[in-house]
């Protein structure tokens, strides 16, 4: 899969992730809902399609209690 398999809303999250900071800042589901104006169970799905999609250029875990996601929004990648 590639980018071209990628939703409007799954594109637009990545490169959202890929312009914050979510390694010092920890993710948070409800604040990307809010933002995008979507419940949360669309960003979770999301996210679950990103890291299939395009495994090469999000990376999700955790760490001190926290999920940090990093993203690189280039096909490149």
């Amino acid at each position: 899969m590639a980018f071209e398999d990628l939703t409007e809303f799954e594109l637009r999250l990545l490169k959202w992730i890929s312009a914050s900071d979510f390694v010092e800042v920890a993710w948070s589901t409800k604040r990307a809902a809010d933002a995008f104006k979507v419940e949360e169970k669309e960003v979770y799905e999301a996210l679950a399609s990103l890291t299939s999609k395009v495994r090469d250029n999000i990376h999700i875990y955790y760490d001190e209690g926290a999920i940090r996601i990093t993203a690189d929004d280039s096909p490149e990648a």
